[in-house]
């Protein structure tokens, strides 16, 4: 008769013994650790150089609103401006202007460039995307946000940038 109370009493304290072990074991790291861990040791502020151009400074090179669209500035800080081109409301495309002294790779992706909008070097960038390379720095982009706004209507809101003044930014 003490057997199983003995029995009990021994699988009460293996299970405890278990359950203690496996919870006090640190878990694994996951594949997103050292990633969030480089991330959060980074200086604040490293991702745009004190070199680059003001975000209003761009503004002026943006296509003029008009024939039924209204371009709504979205963001501006160092190195980049954004607008919103719309028609009857509706978000067709995001127009942008990014400074790439920060980030040099950007300009050396059109070295290989092809094709040219307006004189500058272009390229696609995946389905909904097109740009420019102004004077070896400034990135001009058009995104589709709209299925209707395709390639050819990005081309040629590119062409409607004051790029060529853009190039004479310092």
């Amino acid at each position: 008769m003490k057997f199983p109370r003995i029995s009990r009493i021994f699988a009460s304290l293996l299970l405890s013994v278990l359950l203690l072990t496996t919870a006090c074991t640190p878990d694994a790291p996951g594949r997103f650790d050292q990633v969030q861990q480089e991330s959060t040791q980074q200086q604040r502020g490293q991702a745009v150089v004190k070199d680059a151009t003001q975000g209003g400074e761009f503004n002026k090179f943006f296509p003029a609103a008009g024939d039924g669209y209204e371009r709504v500035f979205t963001q501006e800080k160092q190195g980049f401006a954004e607008a919103v081109l719309k028609r009857n409301g509706q978000n067709l495309a995001m127009l942008a202007i990014f400074d790439t002294i920060s980030t040099p790779a950007t300009a050396e992706n059109y070295s290989s460039s092809t094709t040219q909008i307006a004189g500058y070097p272009a390229r696609e960038i995946g389905n909904t995307q097109t740009a420019v390379l102004v004077n070896n720095r400034y990135q001009v982009k058009v995104l589709s946000r709209d299925p209707s706004f395709t390639a050819s209507d990005r081309a040629a809101w590119i062409a409607k940038f004051n790029l060529n003044g853009l190039a004479t930014l310092q």
